[in-house]
């Protein structure tokens, strides 16, 4: 019964067709993860990530260490949160490796 359902024209739908298309769009919807990128903007956006202040989050971003997770066009910074962290991670990574 429920395979015949795609051939089927929409005005010749039961209630319990519709029904049970609406219940597989939604799970299909469910099961696919998020792909959304997780985004800040501004140097106050910075400074909550990494619970800093706004004049060390100026000196990250100056530094050079974000440069891959930031996007800036004119005065509007946005920020790439997951590849931040990741970038300030193996930095750290790396400094702990020289001592």
């Amino acid at each position: 019964m429920k395979s015949d359902i795609n051939n089927k024209p929409l005005v010749m739908m039961t209630g319990e067709d519709i029904i049970h298309l609406v219940e597989v769009a939604v799970e299909k919807i469910n099961s696919q993860p998020s792909k959304e990128k997780r985004l800040v903007y501004g140097l106050s956006g910075l400074s909550e990530l990494f619970q800093c202040s706004l004049s060390t989050a100026t000196r990250l971003k100056k530094s050079g260490i974000l440069d891959p997770a930031i996007t800036q066009v004119g005065r509007k910074i946005i920020i790439d949160a997951e590849l931040a962290l990741a970038l300030l991670s193996s930095r750290k990574e790396e400094m702990n490796d020289g001592f």
